[in-house]
């Protein structure tokens, strides 16, 4: 890149008011310039392809393809372009979700402007930058126990299902096309991973916890 150039940035954000938003603030530094906008996940990719930024602000949560999908996609097919997390959203999932795929910054929309700018630069440097929020939900998620059902298989959380429907092993295994006694396995699992004496507080823990969709 020539040092006359500026830093190219593509602002991915579902509502038009905050693209022109973010677009005008790009005016007011002269290193940095619009390469272009995308209101989705699926648009960003396509335009990464057409516009070769240097650094993407990526919306998290837009209808269809989330942020998070988004930027594991534009990481793996254009390495060189670095992404920066820009949500409303500090919770901790989205901070890891966001991370692992790819992301180098995790910043709230309510960032100050020359913060903003220069994370943009740290950015295009290879430099992270976190908001304070986004760093305490990160030292949160290192300290606090795995969540509850973290290690259920998908099988699991199948038969987690059809016990919540209050299907009984047999037709469970009528449902899934297996034998009963691969479900009575999968239920001595359940019960065992969730700490459950019987199938029902292994039910109400799971509907507490939202275990299942």
């Amino acid at each position: 890149m020539d040092d006359s150039d500026g830093i190219r940035v593509l602002v991915v954000d579902d509502h038009a008011v905050v693209r022109s938003g973010l677009a005008a603030f790009l005016l007011a530094y002269d290193d940095l310039e619009l390469a272009g906008e995308a209101s989705s996940g699926e648009e960003a990719i396509r335009r990464c392809r057409q516009v070769q930024p240097d650094v993407v602000l990526m919306d998290l949560v837009m209808p269809g393809m989330d942020g998070a999908a988004a930027t594991r996609a534009i990481r793996a097919q254009f390495p060189k372009v670095q992404v920066i997390a820009l949500t409303s959203f500090p919770e901790q999932e989205m901070v890891q979700a966001a991370l692992q795929a790819g992301a180098i910054g995790y910043l709230l929309k309510n960032i100050a402007a020359e913060e903003l700018a220069g994370a943009i630069r740290a950015a295009h440097a290879g430099r992270p930058t976190l908001a304070p929020e986004a760093t305490r939900a990160l030292i949160q998620a290192s300290t606090q126990p795995p969540r509850l059902g973290h290690d259920l298989t998908a099988r699991e959380r199948e038969v987690l299902a059809l016990m919540i429907e209050g299907l009984n092993n047999t037709a469970i295994a009528e449902r899934l096309v297996v034998s009963r006694s691969t479900i009575k396995f999968h239920v001595s699992s359940i019960l065992s991973k969730l700490g459950a004496s019987s199938r029902t507080e292994a039910v109400a823990l799971a509907v507490q916890h939202d275990l299942v969709p």
